[in-house]
């Protein structure tokens, strides 16, 4: 079993000049704020979850790669490895999450994580995996408002229609935390709907893409999920205190967290990323075999 974990640096002055010669303008959004996390995520993965064979970090490019990072360790995956390069250069994780299972020798099991989750207790394989089956929760939708909510909607809509369903009123969300994903439904679904997923691709994110449920909606409409919740907590940072989310850390209650980033004004993003940083290295003060 493999993780994945896409992770952008918005501060790289590389990256901001070709998003600026892409796009024409500067960054501009919470979607590339780098919090400084990345190693936590890393520890939480080496401390709660060493049945990981391989850990991937995908990235647009060289100068992405933390500096910290032990490359004979930490399996770095640059855009142009999987991505065909008429999409590139992108910015958009969900169309990135389009080509997550190209990864050159990636296990036919593995996780996919967001930089802002973290494995915060012990784990077992079965949470994830079980007789070739990939664990799933799911909530059912009708209604579709803002970019999110309309992307899981395309995704499952896209999903009934390749495993032969007829189609709903009614779509897909799975839970909102790390994902377990089967490499053989990925390269399944990309078999009967490529060309439909790579007209979906752009540069920054569009209400017509798709993410990664898609592949998660697939496997269940084609009877290879198992119903498990993963234990997750989840913090906004609009309306969750430093003081909470740093008492979850130092006392986790669930298996993983998601500490979610939101617009807000700079020196309250530094105050709160100190904090959590802070937390972070009395959790996981050990260096994991990731870092040099």
């Amino acid at each position: 079993m493999d993780a994945v974990i896409t992770y952008v640096n918005g501060l790289d002055p590389v990256w901001q000049e070709a998003y600026r010669a892409c796009l024409g303008e500067d960054i501009n959004g919470k979607h590339f704020r780098d919090w400084g996390t990345l190693k936590y995520l890393l520890r939480g993965i080496e401390v709660h979850m060493s049945f990981i064979r391989n850990v991937y970090l995908v990235v647009s490019g060289e100068s992405q790669v933390p500096e910290w990072a032990d490359r004979g360790n930490l399996r770095i995956v640059l855009h142009r490895d999987i991505i065909p390069e008429r999409f590139l250069p992108v910015f958009n994780s969900t169309a990135i999450e389009m080509f997550l299972h190209r990864i050159p020798g990636l296990d036919e099991e593995f996780i996919y994580f967001n930089d802002d989750f973290f494995p915060m207790r012990d784990c077992r394989p079965e949470f994830f995996f079980h007789d070739g089956k990939a664990a799933a929760s799911f909530h059912r939708h009708l209604f579709a408002s803002g970019m999110y909510k309309r992307q899981c909607r395309n995704g499952d809509r896209l999903a009934r229609e390749a495993a032969g369903l007829a189609p709903s009123l009614l779509y897909l969300r799975p839970q909102h935390t790390c994902g377990a994903l089967l490499r053989s439904v990925c390269e399944e679904l990309e078999a009967r709907e490529g060309k439909r997923i790579e007209e979906s691709v752009s540069p920054v994110r569009k209400t017509y893409n798709y993410n990664y449920y898609l592949f998660m909606d697939y496997a269940f409409h084609t009877g290879r999920t198992f119903s498990r919740k993963v234990s997750n907590r989840h913090f906004s940072t609009a309306v969750s205190s430093a003081a909470k989310v740093c008492g979850f850390i130092a006392s986790p209650d669930a298996d993983f967290v998601c500490i979610n980033d939101v617009n807000m004004p700079e020196d309250r993003f530094r105050l709160l990323r100190d904090r959590l940083l802070e937390a972070f290295d009395k959790a996981f003060p050990a260096k994991s075999r990731f870092e040099i």
